[in-house]
């Protein structure tokens, strides 16, 4: 009986490691899997263009403009870590060192660090098919929407203390509570 996921050895079990971009921003020229399919553990490297074809959505995704393209970048990576290929081999230590047998050739871009320089009208644009909501230009802003109610000005003259700050957090991810599988 296995008390954690890392306890379980079936047969045929293979062990996974996903290739990361190292830029913030950059253009795909080239991938070349070749060295790393070759390696005599390697079962299976997989990278956009083994995924089913992207389907239109509605909606503007936050990092793509399909879901997919979030699981394995297309073109561009658009933040440091974007996953750009993935490797399933017979032992850990294999599928490691099939990551470092991918040949990925990049085109570094202009990046952006905060939302703010991202909003800027001067900043490199992510998704060339994205256009202000007039129409009038290429843009990072998805969507813009404001809410409020009352009067914000009578409540700042009420007030016996106006106290301006500005908080920024760092991105959280929940705690898992296993040791780590693999």
């Amino acid at each position: 009986k296995a008390l954690y996921g890392a306890d379980i050895q079936l047969p045929g079990l293979l062990y996974g490691r996903v290739l990361r971009s190292p830029h913030p921003h950059a253009r795909i020229k080239s991938i070349n899997t070749s060295r790393a399919e070759a390696h005599p553990e390697v079962k299976a490297v997989a990278t956009a263009k083994d995924l089913a074809p992207a389907q239109p959505i509605a909606q503007k995704a936050a990092l793509g403009q399909t879901p997919s393209q979030n699981v394995l970048a297309t073109d561009k990576v658009f933040y440091k870590g974007h996953a750009v290929a993935a490797v399933a081999a017979a032992s850990p230590h294999a599928a490691e060192q099939a990551l470092s047998m991918i040949d990925v050739e990049y085109e570094p871009l202009p990046s952006v660090h905060t939302v703010e320089a991202a909003m800027s009208p001067d900043a490199p644009v992510l998704h060339e098919s994205w256009v202000a909501e007039d129409g009038s230009s290429q843009t990072n802003v998805t969507n813009h929407e404001q809410s409020g109610f009352g009067d914000l000005d009578a409540g700042f003259a009420a007030a016996d203390l106006v106290l301006e700050r500005e908080f920024r957090t760092k991105t959280v991810h929940q705690g898992y509570i296993e040791p780590q599988n693999g």
